[in-house]
């Protein structure tokens, strides 16, 4: 076996794991629950799921979607999680190889992941993942290869300082201009933030792509939604759950993308 398809087969289920502990904080951390204890447990029956029963992916189709203990049904969006996140860290490692990008490229992809699915599911966007995210964005961009080609670090962290502040920048200048056209307001600041952390972790270019394909997307998906269920303008959506879609764009295809708008210029 391959020094580079060991590497690959390890970030693959790496990804797994970490899908699973995702699948706790995003069902937990919204409703102030410790993610580490107690044990997860079937929320039809109580019973405590057992090691075996929760290894990713494979337990859910071993068991068949159900509890072994009540036969209660298992969402399958616990696996498709997992799965995501087993995608997304070995879609790191091809992207960036053997190197700490990749490993930082796999904890933005699973900071991504996570709050995604909490804007999904609660409409916020927690505090304890934000600001730690555009922290740890900052003093990790000496280690990446999309950071300034031969910075020192300090020059470095300096990009990440100013794509969160271009990222924190341009919402709440969106969020201060609504506000005084419609004296509401039209997005949370955890978009803020979070727009903040991806531009922490991808400097200001890779703001300007999230937020391209995360405004692209919502609005798709909110003319959808508007001529499927009905609705008007002011129907809310998730827009975190767009910005983590277009972070990862922008994560993969960012550098890309910036090129060619370029030549076209």
């Amino acid at each position: 076996m391959s020094l580079q398809l060991l590497f690959g087969c390890y970030a693959a289920l790496l990804g797994l794991i970490v899908g699973s502990y995702l699948n706790v904080v995003i069902y937990r951390l919204p409703l102030g629950i410790s993610t580490v204890l107690p044990r997860s447990r079937c929320p039809g029956c109580g019973a405590a799921i057992r090691a075996w029963d929760n290894v990713p992916v494979i337990s859910f189709l071993l068991l068949r979607g159900r509890c072994r203990a009540c036969g209660a049904r298992i969402s399958p969006r616990y696996p498709l999680i997992e799965a995501a996140t087993g995608l997304l860290f070995l879609s790191s490692f091809l992207r960036f190889g053997i190197s700490w990008a990749a490993v930082v490229g796999a904890l933005f992809c699973a900071l991504m992941v996570a709050l995604a699915l909490i804007d999904l599911d609660h409409m916020i966007l927690p505090d304890v993942l934000t600001w730690p995210g555009i922290a740890a964005g900052i003093l990790l961009q000496p280690l990446v290869t999309w950071a300034r080609p031969g910075a020192d670090p300090w020059r470095a962290m300096a990009g990440g300082v100013l794509g969160a502040a271009v990222g924190a920048g341009i919402l709440l200048a969106v969020w201060g201009g609504w506000y005084l056209l419609r004296h509401e307001e039209g997005m949370g600041l955890g978009d803020v933030k979070m727009l903040a952390a991806i531009g922490a972790f991808l400097g200001w270019q890779g703001v300007l792509v999230s937020l391209f394909f995360g405004a692209l997307s919502g609005a798709i998906v909110g003319l959808g939604v508007m001529a499927w269920r009905g609705g008007d303008l002011k129907s809310k959506l998730p827009f975190g759950t767009f910005l983590a879609l277009g972070g990862l764009v922008a994560l993969f295809a960012g550098e890309r993308i910036v090129a060619a708008y370029v030549r076209l210029l």
